[in-house]
């Protein structure tokens, strides 16, 4: 055996190179994680997941949004809202979460090595230091981490302060009267709200007709009424030919003809692997059009000793999973038995308000002729819903009328990305809609909209349950 300068080297140290290095040295493993010195952390924590939602908390806050039900709609705790005011929150978090990851692969006896890595040879990687210097580290197995950046379309000229992507956005110098949203997708929606929450006239565009499919319908019309409420316009089954920029601001033009002033314009369309430069073909590896990398269920490259975890490998493209996966693959690696993800993974959309599910929605169950019964539990009615002043929030079960097990939940308000997880553990479980009827919950809390939902749906069971039983008689 060649002797390797580590038994694990990883390329990335976003929540999926973290938490693979992170497991490899607690299994007694070398471990070195290769990042550039502005993103230990990974763009989940700089320009991704942490500061966005960040971000989404100091506009809740600053706007006193969620409190206009109970104060009034011209409340706000500042009336003139500044990007300072909203990045003070974000530079703060972020500098804290730097620190705890480098605390922790520190405490883990983590090598990290500050860089660009691209492959030499299928074992070899070099390291470009910020001094210039480059230096060659063998490993026996390295595991590939790099995330995604935004997509750029060619025909489009960003320059980062009128025409941004979402990495751009976070450094805008103030807030924007208007803005043009392009794609109505979950990063788009969660800008749109925020934006329009600050009082921004948003407008989205989408060439597809409608926004995020992979939700429940009833909730996505909620949320779609709620951005109308503040101002939201939205542009579907258009598609942008192209993106003036002028002295006082930008005009995009639609293949339809139409045209939208704004004073900045934000791309969401999509994401693309970082992968150009790693060099992959030393390596005996190719990525696709998408910058993304083929892996087998146990995150293996088509180079067995080479690995691949996080968005870099394309959907689901969550913090949370790409957590898991990296887990996974240095346990694979370590020869350590690993469980299979399971395959409810909660889905949490942080739009204003937030949107979580677990499990199929109605249409997906109609579509695989599965039958189900609905249970639905509205804040409103709700003593923790009038308590904190929302009264558009809901909860839905979706019950098998078969077996009476939980076949969805779908959550749309305050808490919901919490809320979620009490019916994924219920699901997980096997567990049915009675265990919720018969369970004692906290009082006022918004988790007792678990029991009203159930409540709902086994008094519609039992309707169908008697017809059935009069129609036999």
């Amino acid at each position: 055996m060649p002797d390797f300068d580590f038994d694990m080297l990883v390329i990335g140290s976003g929540p999926g190179g973290q938490k693979a290095a992170i497991a490899a040295a607690k299994l007694g493993r070398r471990v070195a994680v290769v990042d550039r010195p502005d993103m230990v952390g990974g763009v989940s924590l700089h320009t991704g997941t942490i500061p966005s939602k960040t971000l989404r908390e100091a506009v809740l806050y600053l706007t006193g949004l969620t409190q206009r039900d109970l104060y009034g709609q011209s409340y706000r705790l500042k009336e003139d809202i500044t990007v300072a005011d909203l990045t003070a929150r974000t530079r703060h978090v972020v500098g804290r979460e730097v620190d705890v990851v480098r605390s922790q692969l520190a405490r883990n006896h983590v090598t990290v090595y500050s860089g660009t890595a691209r492959f030499t040879g299928p074992h070899t990687v070099a390291v470009s230091e910020v001094s210039g210097r480059e230096r060659v580290i063998g490993a026996e197995h390295i595991v590939i981490a790099t995330g995604t950046r935004p997509a750029r379309p060619d025909s489009v000229e960003f320059d980062g302060r009128t025409i941004m992507d979402s990495d751009n956005v976070l450094s805008l110098e103030r807030v924007p009267r208007s803005m043009v949203i392009v794609g109505a997708g979950v990063i788009g929606m969660e800008y749109a709200s925020m934006f329009a929450a600050l009082g921004s006239k948003v407008t989205v565009v989408e060439k597809r007709p409608g926004m995020l499919d992979l939700c429940d319908v009833e909730i996505v019309e909620s949320l779609k009424y709620h951005l109308r409420d503040l101002a939201v316009t939205f542009r579907f089954g258009e598609t942008v030919a192209a993106v003036e920029r002028h002295p006082r601001g930008t005009l995009t033009v639609l293949e339809s003809g139409k045209k939208i002033p704004a004073d900045t314009v934000m791309y969401s369309a999509g994401r693309q692997g970082l992968t150009d430069g790693l060099d992959l073909d030393r390596a005996g590896l190719a990525a696709d059009a998408r910058g993304r990398i083929g892996v087998d269920e146990n995150y293996r490259t088509e180079v067995p000793h080479i690995y691949a975890v996080g968005d870099v490998i394309g959907f689901p493209a969550l913090a949370a999973t790409s957590m898991e996966q990296g887990r996974a693959a240095a346990y694979h690696v370590c020869g350590e038995p690993v469980g299979r993800m399971h395959h409810l993974q909660p889905i949490g959309i942080y739009t204003i308000p937030e949107i979580s599910f677990v499990g199929r929605t109605e249409d997906r169950l109609t579509e695989d002729r599965v039958p189900f019964e609905v249970g639905m539990a509205r804040y409103r009615e709700l003593a923790r819903g009038q308590i904190i002043g929302d009264s558009h929030g809901m909860l839905k079960l979706l019950v098998s009328p078969v077996d009476r097990t939980l076949l969805g939940v779908h959550c749309f308000g305050s808490g919901a990305t919490e809320l979620i997880h009490i019916g994924q553990s219920v699901m997980g479980c096997g567990g049915t809609v009675d265990y919720l009827v018969d369970a004692v919950f906290n009082y006022p809390t918004l988790a007792e909209s678990y029991k009203v939902a159930a409540l709902d749906a086994t008094n519609r069971l039992r309707q169908v349950d008697r017809l059935d039983q009069d129609g036999d008689g």
